[in-house]
């Protein structure tokens, strides 16, 4: 918008072709209200809007998952004479397989085969990747042999999007297959193709075949890439072998090939899977050494491991790490974290602290909940949720503490403290009643008030929180209603 209004200052008045490349850009950046008001711009200067002015916009949408406008955008395209063509059509397909849609975008796909307008291998790629994501492998091997009836040349990624979903299904021998039966057909199934046969062989533990999908690489003059090493360095720490695992990585690097998240992710799983704490936290450092920032699999590894070795302490100190990096901890995250703090005794978490300098959030509320009475299970729920609250991940702590409802566990003085919390930091004090609900009586109230206490004392300086003093009022009008009442 910026540019069009400099243009019209400097009386260069920005054509079609102009406003085209500025709507697909605002739509590549995912800036959908700024693509909307260039659209309205060139209709309001009086510009014909064209298929590459509405394509990018009905792309954005079906990804966005708003088909009603993406079809709205669609009827007016045909009212003002322009077709979809196949780019139109390409556009929508992908929007909805990316979306999940893949149903709709079949449909779609029929009906662009009734216009007369036949599917390429790139649409029918994308079809067949939908299909076999949704497991529905049947379906994307009628696609292929349509695709072939109408002479559509499938090339080798079409294949491989075949073979991968075959191997996500658990069918090897048809991934084979479709694999020999790429090579028969005089097509090089290049890395991509071999680096799923490769997947599929590492899957189930045929770490020989693995290898020799390898040679066969390396023979067409393929350079096995960071996938490669880093499926077969997995596909070693899970039958394990961690010798063999390391013994890739010596190759992976003498091959000058840069290792990655995943390669580190699977080292460090590997020592984990020993019980090497200290080789697998070394590798978690080589890899930051390297510009590489852990995710969410590495630190629950990390984490998990710690767990189930009873050193708690660890185990919560990776936690506060995680958050503190702006990692967003997923179930398996949480299920390692409430299992090892509820299923260990509470010596093992005072065994382990003499390692931690600074107490973590959560074990810090963990002892604190432990010594109050509470039960492991909640006191380990809860010390997650205070720790998101804290760490600015209130989103994810709303719907942690959801599925802790879901279990049977009732809303608590504590949660709702941390909740409250979190929601006020985030500068929704005002609107605190749309996110949670309060149930707690008098006595609940006032040990929220107490917690709230201790979260705000968990604050950087500077910062300040509304949630004790919001606290304080309910616990107010909840004892003048007492005495009225």
């Amino acid at each position: 918008l910026e540019t069009v209004r400099l243009m019209i200052e400097n009386r260069c008045e920005p054509d079609i072709v102009t406003y085209n490349i500025l709507i697909s850009g605002a739509c590549r950046d995912g800036k959908v209200n700024e693509a909307c008001e260039l659209l309205e711009q060139v209709k309001k200067r009086g510009l014909e809007p064209n298929k590459y002015s509405y394509t990018p916009l009905i792309h954005l949408y079906y990804k966005l998952g708003e088909y009603v406008k993406a079809s709205d955008l669609l009827v007016q395209m045909t009212k003002r004479g322009h077709k979809p063509d196949l780019h139109t059509f390409g556009a929508i397909i992908h929007g909805l397989v990316a979306a999940g849609e893949v149903v709709v975008a079949m449909t779609v796909k029929e009906k662009m085969m009734e216009r007369e307008e036949m599917p390429d291998a790139a649409i029918y790629n994308v079809l067949m990747s939908g299909l076999c994501k949704k497991r529905r492998l049947p379906a994307a091997k009628i696609l292929l042999e349509e695709m072939l009836d109408h002479n559509v040349q499938a090339d080798a990624y079409i294949y491989a999007t075949l073979i991968d979903g075959f191997i996500r299904n658990d069918d090897l021998d048809e991934a084979k297959k479709l694999f020999e039966l790429t090579i028969q057909k005089g097509m090089d199934p290049g890395v991509v193709g071999c680096n799923a046969m490769i997947k599929g062989y590492c899957k189930f533990g045929l770490m020989k075949d693995a290898l020799s999908c390898v040679n066969r690489m390396i023979e067409r003059h393929h350079h096995p890439d960071v996938f490669t090493y880093s499926t077969i360095i997995d596909g070693y720490v899970k039958q394990h072998d961690l010798d063999g695992a390391l013994r890739t990585f010596g190759e992976m690097v003498r091959r000058k090939c840069k290792p990655n998240v995943v390669t580190y992710t699977a080292l460090i799983d590997g020592f984990c899977r020993i019980g090497d704490s200290d080789r697998a936290q070394e590798t978690f450092k080589e890899m930051q050494v390297h510009g590489l920032l852990p995710n969410v699999v590495t630190y629950t590894i990390i984490i998990g491991s710690f767990c189930k070795q009873r050193r708690l302490g660890k185990a919560a100190s990776f936690f506060e790490l995680m958050l503190t990096n702006k990692c967003i901890p997923n179930d398996a995250t949480f299920h390692c974290l409430i299992n090892g703090f509820t299923n260990n005794a509470p010596t093992a978490v005072s065994d382990d602290e003499s390692e931690e300098i600074n107490k973590p959030i959560f074990l810090e509320f963990f002892e604190r909940m432990i010594s109050d009475g509470w039960g492991h299970m909640a006191a380990a729920y809860n010390s997650i949720i205070i720790s998101l609250c804290c760490h600015g991940m209130v989103k994810v702590a709303l719907q942690l503490h959801d599925k802790m409802m879901s279990k049977g566990f009732l809303q608590d003085p504590i949660s709702f403290a941390a909740l409250l919390h979190g929601i006020c930091l985030e500068g929704k004090s005002k609107e605190w009643t749309n996110f949670i609900p309060c149930i707690l009586n008098e006595k609940e109230l006032q040990i929220s008030v107490k917690y709230s206490e201790s979260l705000r004392q968990c604050l950087p300086q500077g910062m300040a929180s509304e949630a004790p003093l919001i606290l304080q009022t309910l616990l107010e009008d909840h004892s003048l209603k007492a005495k009225t009442g």
